[in-house]
């Protein structure tokens, strides 16, 4: 995408992703539109541990970024750490405590040598924060930048953090016991949050799902969403004719202004996506010998967890649907077998999908989804995942975990109708039920045409005069340059 910037002193963008790459790879899509259309300097921050995590070699950063003296990754203390033989991940709670107590201090003094390094960098312009990491407000406001937040959810997922507190003022949260998560509490309806409909409480996101009102997860969701006040803009991946109503609400708040510029990826000319895994660079070939809309493509994202029970439920499902696949079973992927999670499939699984299935560790998404042969997308309902399906037209079965899953999952099978929900406890003869009313029958005919309806908005909004392409404009020189 080229567009065009006064000529002024280089403007300079601090980028502060939240750990984790659904956080961090759209934020970098965004940062390289912001360094090829209006020439920003970037300085990328990331934690210690996922910097660590993802550059063990040079491979890991995109070509397009090789040797950019204007565009470079740095890293901050955060206070984690992980035993060499632990193959676990600090978990949530631990990251929470992290962004809230051992990166502010290693930003500022970031920002204060980046500008005493007048001769070589210019002078910080701007920050770009995660929504969820609301404290480098307070860093902006000490060098007098504006401080613009990257919504990496949806608009349906983020319009209800900001009615957490509502949720709890109407006695709705905390749960009352354990047992609401079985009884059908969860199913409570939730009409009255502006420009939405058809909710239940099962939708909000999943830290709502405590006993207790001081749940560090319930809580820090909710702080995040009351300093969203405070930025001096937000943006959101998304576009307007996929949100209208919710973005429009949002936009009646009192909030900073609004911008939507997704999906991202059509707006980029380059790939651009960093993971601490090697991609399989040969199961595109694998593909071309594939018919049109005859695989089922397989990714629970990077961070879902499965156990080996759930995993052999999946496992028999799609072979006994008889559809060709493409599974992603990222190393990490099954609790209990550190990274070797392929070895948790049974023998016979294997012996029975040898001719009509691949098993990879991980790829590039954005390139299997464009493939022609794909024909579904079974996928955890991630919001990168479900914009990246959007923008391919491919309809979805879905799976959603945790965080803004569950409402991304609502969306996507109940308002958009271009997906099916699987159940939480997943069975394989649901599994299998599901994969060939998608691939063979008429509701999988009219997803895959609502589908591609979408994809042609995604497109249009992209385009120059589009909302998206017009909204990226509009924040870069509005509230970025200031002009």
């Amino acid at each position: 995408m080229k567009m065009s910037s006064p000529a002024t002193q280089k403007p300079h963008a601090v980028c502060m992703p939240c750990p984790g790459l659904g956080h961090l790879n759209p934020m970098l899509k965004f940062a390289k539109l912001l360094h090829s259309s209006h020439g920003f300097h970037i300085t990328f921050v990331l934690t210690e541990l996922v910097y660590n995590s993802i550059f063990l070699n040079s491979s890991s950063i995109p070509s397009s970024l090789h040797g950019l003296s204007d565009f470079q990754f740095v890293s901050i203390q955060d206070g984690l750490s992980i035993p060499d033989n632990d193959h676990q991940a600090p978990d949530v709670s631990s990251i929470i405590l992290s962004i809230q107590h051992k990166l502010l201090d290693p930003l500022r003094i970031l920002l204060s040598k980046l500008n005493q390094l007048s001769s070589k960098v210019p002078p910080v312009t701007c920050i770009i924060s995660d929504a969820c990491m609301s404290f480098t407000l307070d860093v902006a406001a000490e060098i007098g930048v504006p401080d613009v937040f990257f919504c990496a959810s949806g608009a349906c997922a983020y319009m209800t953090n900001l009615h957490l507190d509502q949720l709890i003022h109407r006695g709705l949260v905390p749960l009352k016991s354990g047992s609401d998560l079985r009884n059908g509490y969860l199913d409570t309806k939730i009409d009255w949050i502006p420009g939405m409909k058809n909710l239940r409480l099962r939708d909000i996101s999943t830290c709502i799902r405590t006993t207790d009102i001081s749940d560090i997860k319930l809580n820090f969701c909710m702080s995040e969403a009351r300093r969203a006040r405070e930025a001096s803009a937000i943006i959101i991946n998304t576009f307007d004719d996929l949100e209208q109503s919710i973005v429009d609400s949002m936009r009646a708040l009192k909030l900073p202004p609004i911008y939507t510029i997704g999906p991202l990826t059509p707006l980029n000319d380059q790939r651009l996506n960093l993971s601490q895994w090697q991609e399989d660079e040969h199961c595109v070939d694998w593909l071309n010998g594939r018919v049109s809309n005859s695989v089922m493509y397989v990714n629970y994202g990077s961070g879902v967890a499965l156990s080996k029970d759930q995993l052999v439920e999946f496992a028999w499902g799609i072979a006994n649907s008889g559809h060709e696949f493409l599974w992603v079973i990222r190393p990490d992927l099954v609790h209990g077998y550190g990274y070797q999670s392929a070895s948790a499939l049974p023998q016979e699984f294997m012996y029975e999908i040898k001719e009509r299935g691949r098993l990879i560790s991980w790829c590039e998404q954005e390139k299997v989804l464009k493939h022609p042969s794909i024909g579904v997308f079974l996928t955890h309902c991630g919001w990168n995942s479900t914009m990246e399906s959007i923008s391919n037209g491919v309809p979805m079965l879905c799976w959603p975990c945790c965080a803004d899953q569950q409402m991304n999952c609502r969306y996507v099978c109940h308002e958009w109708g271009i997906g099916m929900e699987i159940e939480s406890d997943v069975k394989r003869e649901e599994v299998e039920r599901l994969i060939r009313e998608v691939m063979e029958g008429e509701k999988g005919k009219d997803m895959k045409k609502k589908a591609l309806e979408l994809k042609e908005l995604a497109e249009r909004a992209a385009k120059p005069g589009g909302s998206s392409f017009e909204n990226f404009n509009g924040v870069v020189m509005e509230v970025l340059l200031q002009r």
